[in-house]
């Protein structure tokens, strides 16, 4: 589908030293004679393309293994591992070993853990790099693969605030130059189902679009209980989901895939947001600072609204789902279930899920190294990322947050340094709780 395929205009890689060596000298030599990558890989003796696994929590065992079987490059093979906490990175490799025997060989030199794992692994000899931290070391991490000329598979979201966001877009450009290849996690851009749907909505098959709805809603998260020897930063790590600067808040960490999907609809993004949101539930001290219940009016340049909702509380009515209403019909789309596109005075259309986005994601990057075309998915990638920030940014603050206040924030989350004994950006206070934003109070820019 045309709304599915990222695109680019500049000239795609086309030799394996390009893959290892990616700065611009070396990308003019490389692409003399015009030969395709994997032409070119063949013609070196050597079609395997190698990879180093960043974070290796379930995600990135998930992606280590879709990565390594996908169907276009069968010749893959995982060499690097890393994350912050070793125990990961035995699990992660035990777990991939079981399901890729023949395609992992990380011997113990090349599995590494701390704060700065992925500077190791990224340096290996490595084409591409597998991002799967929480997001706020995304930033980063992206900057320093696309700067060693790595290909780049990372997770959504891209980041947890504005000045990230800004880092992921300038570093999307410079591997556009180094023609290096970025894909991002958004599955459902993936699957069978919300292509047909998105194809058919840009075709005008409900009219024009009136409304936009968008559920996120689950049950309460994990929590990993703090042991004694535990430094601040490390119960944070391990707790990462729970601390707006390294999740995002779950706006950002898991309802992006639904507020990526409804600017896919609408091609464009939300020109600023007002909403409301808490901690009604989940707010025990071992809970962090995140809300547990967002609701969102955006407001896309037209004047065309996305009504979304996301929360995490046990007992209430879940959904995973997106919505488009038209002049002449409407769209659902279940996350993990089917579709139902509905004209008015027709028949109903349905499609199942078809394979998993999450594998058919790997499948489509690896085809495009294949071919030797550009591939780049961080464009929209980072509209949807900054989507669920300027969404978060009302919540928290309980005002109307423009877009381009959003963007050009200097509201930097982050902590002034990277390691287990520096002081995160947030820290308990005397009762041991941990201080939330406050609707009326929270500067959100």
């Amino acid at each position: 589908m045309s709304s599915h395929r990222p695109a680019d205009s500049r000239q795609a890689t086309s030799r394996r030293d390009f893959l290892k060596h990616s700065t611009t000298a070396a990308a003019g030599a490389a692409l003399i004679g015009g030969l395709s990558l994997a032409r070119s890989a063949h013609a070196q003796g050597s079609d395997q393309i190698k990879i180093a696994l960043i974070g290796c929590g379930g995600r990135g065992t998930g992606a280590a293994v879709e990565a390594l079987n996908n169907k276009a490059m069968p010749n893959v093979k995982l060499v690097a591992m890393a994350d912050a906490f070793r125990d990961r990175v035995d699990n992660c490799y035990q777990a991939v070993k079981l399901r890729c025997q023949e395609k992992v060989d990380v011997s113990e030199e090349r599995k590494f853990s701390g704060l700065d794992c992925h500077e190791k692994a990224i340096a290996c000899d490595v084409d591409m790099v597998l991002l799967c931290t929480p997001p706020g070391f995304r930033p980063m991490q992206f900057e320093a693969a696309v700067k060693a000329g790595r290909h780049v598979f990372m997770e959504k979201p891209v980041a947890t605030d504005g000045p990230g966001v800004r880092k992921i877009m300038a570093a999307s450009e410079e591997a556009k130059k180094k023609g290096l290849l970025v894909a991002v996690g958004h599955h459902l851009r993936h699957e069978d189902k919300h292509r047909e749907v998105a194809q058919r909505i840009h075709d005008g098959a409900i009219g024009e679009l009136k409304y936009l709805r968008a559920y996120f809603n689950t049950g309460a998260i994990w929590v990993r209980p703090r042991k004694a020897d535990q430094t601040e930063m490390q119960y944070q790590v391990r707790n990462w989901y729970h601390f707006t600067w390294i999740c995002g808040d779950h706006i950002v960490e898991q309802h992006v895939h639904d507020l990526d999907v409804c600017n896919w609809f609408k091609q464009g993004h939300p020109v600023e947001a007002n909403g409301m949101g808490g901690r009604e539930v989940c707010k025990a001290k071992d809970q962090g600072e995140i809300f547990d219940h967002h609701a969102v009016e955006f407001t896309y340049e037209d004047g065309v609204k996305l009504f979304s909702y996301c929360r995490q509380i046990n007992g209430c009515w879940s959904s995973f789902s997106e919505h488009a209403h038209g002049t002449k019909g409407f769209a659902s789309i279940q996350g993990h279930g089917s579709s139902l596109l509905q004209i008015d005075g027709q028949e109903p259309q349905r499609w199942r899920r078809g394979e998993d986005g999450h594998q058919v994601e790997h499948d489509d990057l690896f085809a495009a190294l294949a071919a030797g075309k550009p591939y780049n998915e961080c464009d929209w990638a980072v509209d949807s990322t900054m989507t669920a920030i300027l969404g978060r940014m009302a919540t928290y603050s309980g005002n109307v947050v423009t877009w381009d206040q959003a963007i050009n924030s200097d509201l930097d989350l982050q902590p002034k340094s990277y390691s287990w004994d520096a002081e995160p950006p947030v820290t308990p206070g005397p009762d041991g709780y941990y201080a939330c934003a406050i609707p009326g109070v929270t500067k959100a820019w």
